[in-house]
Order: C-alpha cells, then structure tokens, then sequence
C-alpha cells in the first residue's frame, strides 16, 4: 500500500468517525435537568415524574438539580452558563420574577433560551387554611375589604406563579392581602398548613394531595372551565368575570444548544407525554400533559411574558 493510499484511507476512517459522532444517538450518558426551584413544588413534582419516565424509556439517568433562590431567577442564570450539549437542560413553569428586577437581571425566557418541550399545565388552586371561617370565593373576597392587608398569602418567591396568580385576583377584585414570599411552593405550603399564611393561590400539582389530606381547604380553581378532578369545586371566575389563571411546564435549553439535539429531546419528551403510567399520575397530580412544536412553545413563552408583564406593570410589583 502507498502511503498516499495509506492517508486516503485514515482520512476516510476519520470521516466515518466524525459522522457517526455527529449523528450519534442522544442520550448517550445522563441527563442533568435543572429546576430552579426547590424539592416539593409543582414543577419539581412534574419534572421528577417526566424525568422518571425518561430513566425508564431511554435507559439513561435523569438527575433533578434543584437550583433554587430569587424567585428562580439563580436556577435561570446557573441554566444559561452550563454546556449546550443536550445533558444539561432546565425545566421551569409560569414565573417571572426576572421580569420584575429588568433591566439588572440578565436573562429571561425568551432571549435567554432555546424553547425544547412543552410539558402541560396545570389549573391554580385557591387554597386557605381550614381556620379561616369562609367557604366561598366571594366570602374571602368580602373578608379581605372588611381587614384589609391583615389576611397574609404565601407564594413561592417575588414573580413566581402563587405570586403573579394573586396579584392578578387582588387587582381584578381590588383587595388588599399581603405577600409572604417563600422559596418555592413547597415552603409556601407548610406555611399555610401551618396557619401561618391563611392563603395560598398555588397550582392543582403542588396542593392536590394536600388538599386530599384536609390540611387546606379548596375554594376554587383558576382556569375557564371547573376541573375534572374537583367537578364540585368553582372556578373563580364565577365569581370573578374574567379571571384565568393557569401553570405552563416546559423543558429548555441554553441557546446555542444545536437544533438537531433540540429535536431529539423534543421527540422523546413528547413520547414519554404518550405513557399510560405517566398520564396517570401526572392526572392523579392535576397536572394536563400537551404537546406543541418548539415554535409554539417559543411563542407561547411570548405571549405569557406580555400578559405577566403588564400585570407587574398594573399591580405596580416591585422587588422586595
């Protein structure tokens, strides 16, 4: 052999290696999704349940980091620094507290990162400790205009969705209940199982079960039609024209992540959305799985930061 053959030949094994590298199968070793909020959330059940699915599916580890703080605006930052390689993505839901720190907070939903799967969503649970003697959406409403700013709500942090869900109810009924922020929506629940907080405007995955339990009562639920899994329980919007609020959960990556791994991921994300075990208990948690192209899901987080955006501007949030 020649040794023109001789480098022919090497250069075409490279070739062929470089390839196979290229077009290699994700995921190839584990996956590292990071929720930047803590252990006992909504968005810490739901991507625990998906990432679960994923381990079983793919036969690869699915790690939950929970990076949580500042209204998640630490686990958002942290997010944007790691290797866009598809082993470390981020899954978050409906907050934005980055929003209300501009122009001093470097990183939003829609600049920040590449929009990979939308997960679901899930309905807002107005919840109370059973101590406060109402039973009705309009008998707290009437309570909070006779004492106002003594009621206390807990949320999950400054811009979080607990947060924005209230702010939203306080401005459309002209109330006046005062913010206890948390770290998460875990800690914002014991606070109000606790009877510290006598409020809570969470999400249907963070409090189904302890609702369930009897440690908070249920007075209503924030979407436009009654839930199917509370059918006795309104919506605040009949007593409250007009309100909607709703959690989103999707899966992101930084954002020079290539499109081609974004897909990947997209595709099996939406498989996993497919299994009867996951749909399951994900229903069990009140959370709706859905599917929508990276596209929609881009647009969507668009829309969301408008709606939000002119909520903080109307409500007049500030960080605090």
């Amino acid at each position: 052999m020649t040794v023109k053959s001789v480098q022919r030949a090497l250069l075409a094994a490279i070739g062929f290696v470089t390839v196979n590298l290229a077009n290699a199968a994700w995921p190839e070793k584990t996956v590292r999704v990071i929720i930047p909020w803590p252990p006992g959330g909504s968005t810490d059940i739901v991507g625990r349940l998906l990432g679960a699915e994923l381990t079983q599916r793919l036969k690869q580890q699915f790690v939950i980091d929970n990076r949580a703080g500042a209204g998640s605006i630490i686990g958002l930052q942290y997010a944007t620094q790691q290797p866009p390689d598809g082993y470390s993505l981020m899954m978050t839901s409906t907050a934005y507290g980055f929003l209300i720190d501009k122009p001093k907070v470097p990183v939003d939903l829609v600049n920040s990162f590449a929009p990979v799967a939308y997960v679901g969503m899930g309905d807002s649970a107005f919840t109370i400790h059973p101590s406060l003697r109402v039973n009705t959406v309009k008998e707290l409403i009437d309570l909070a205009k006779k004492r106002p700013g003594e009621l206390l709500y807990a949320s999950s942090g400054i811009g979080g969705f607990p947060h924005m869900s209230t702010e939203l109810f306080k401005m459309m009924t002209k109330t006046n209940i005062t913010h206890v922020p948390f770290k998460g929506g875990g800690p914002a629940a014991v606070d109000t199982m606790a009877g510290h907080s006598q409020i809570m405007f969470g999400s249907l995955p963070t409090v189904a079960s302890i609702v369930a339990g009897g440690r908070l009562k249920l007075l209503a639920t924030g979407g436009k039609q009654r839930h199917p899994n509370f059918p006795n329980v309104p919506t605040v919007a009949e007593t409250v024209p007009g309100y909607e609020s709703t959690i989103w959960f999707g899966l992101f990556a930084p954002k020079a992540t290539p499109a081609d791994i974004i897909a990947s991921v997209h595709a099996e994300v939406n498989n996993a959305l497919a299994a009867p075990e996951l749909l399951r208990r994900l229903a069990e948690q009140g959370a709706v799985p859905s599917k929508m192209s990276t596209a929609e899901f881009g647009r969507l987080m668009v829309s969301e930061t408008n709606k939000w955006q002119e909520v903080i501007r109307v409500a007049g949030i500030k960080a605090e």
